[in-house]
């Protein structure tokens, strides 16, 4: 049988719509490529004046002291460590919650659930920035001696719950994309509704489970507001939760409102440490599509 070569319309309504179309689709690439113009002149102008080495191993961040240190090291770990604590509440929570979504709710149920999700993706951060500081961090300081004001425990744990939906809705919508002859396969060989929801449906919906959290993790790298209120501001590489730390996020919110004499050192840190924290997000991003589709073309 002989494959047909479909010719391109030469139809201007077509032709234009095409174009229309294809630059629609660039837009994404187009703001990617915007964002690294914008910042690379002024990153080339830092590592011009810091080393590399010392921007990636020095244990210090301290850019306005009188004997500056630009180690990006605690504002890293200050970023990942909120970045865990966050996944471990919105992981299990946002799992099961899909699970419940995708196998048990019906009908009016899981729109009702769903719907909730959205509203609560839709709080602003800074809400749940001021309810991490002012109710959550005074619940913990009666159980945890020596607990800071600013801390990334409290900030942690509200993050968690403002991810859960970006975990649930995308594990639930891969839950639900697993065919039916599926489900009704392990029905008939006897399994129970847990069971297939955990050992068949589970499984087969990886890509889309393993996508989900990568995408809550760059959610939670790229968090401003809830890290700059509750977690503090104090560059230190440490990984106690009881501790004032900064994360990148949170730098760049004190720096980009603070008095940086344009042209100095550290006001191009600044453009650095945004540039990090853009390739972070964005190779998470890219992670998130590589899983899928090598998980994919594996089951398929």
């Amino acid at each position: 049988m002989e494959i047909l070569k479909q010719r391109p319309s030469r139809n201007p309504k077509e032709v234009v719509t095409l174009a229309l179309l294809l630059l629609l689709s660039s837009v994404t690439l187009l703001t990617t490529v915007g964002v690294i113009a914008s910042l690379l002149g002024d990153v080339v102008q830092f590592f011009l004046q810091v080393p590399l080495t010392e921007f990636l191993f020095a244990p210090e961040w301290t850019p306005l002291f009188a004997d500056p240190r630009y180690g990006i090291s605690p504002l890293i770990a200050g970023t990942f460590l909120v970045t865990a604590i966050a996944l471990l509440v919105a992981v299990p929570l946002g799992l099961t919650l899909a699970v419940y979504i995708a196998e048990y709710a019906k009908g009016a149920a899981r729109a009702r659930i769903k719907g909730t999700l959205e509203l609560f993706e839709g709080i602003p951060t800074v809400v749940f920035g001021y309810f991490a500081l002012l109710f959550v961090t005074p619940l913990l300081q009666q159980v945890i001696p020596g607990l800071n004001i600013f801390n990334p425990l409290s900030a942690g744990l509200v993050m968690g719950f403002a991810i859960i939906p970006y975990v649930s809705n995308v594990a639930a919508d891969a839950m639900e994309s697993v065919p039916r002859p599926i489900r009704e396969a392990a029905y008939a060989l006897g399994a129970r509704p847990y069971e297939v929801a955990l050992r068949v449906v589970f499984p087969a919906a990886l890509s889309g489970i393993i996508a989900a959290i990568i995408l809550a993790t760059s959610r939670a790298v790229g968090e401003t507001m809830i890290v700059a209120i509750a977690a503090g501001q104090r560059p230190l590489l440490t990984l106690d939760p009881r501790e004032t730390i900064a994360t990148m996020t949170s730098y760049i919110v004190q720096a980009a409102t603070g008095d940086q004499p344009t042209g100095t050192t550290a006001y191009y840190a600044l453009f650095a440490v945004g540039f990090t924290l853009f390739l972070i997000t964005l190779f998470l991003n890219i992670l998130a599509q590589w899983v899928v589709e090598r998980y994919r073309e594996r089951y398929e």
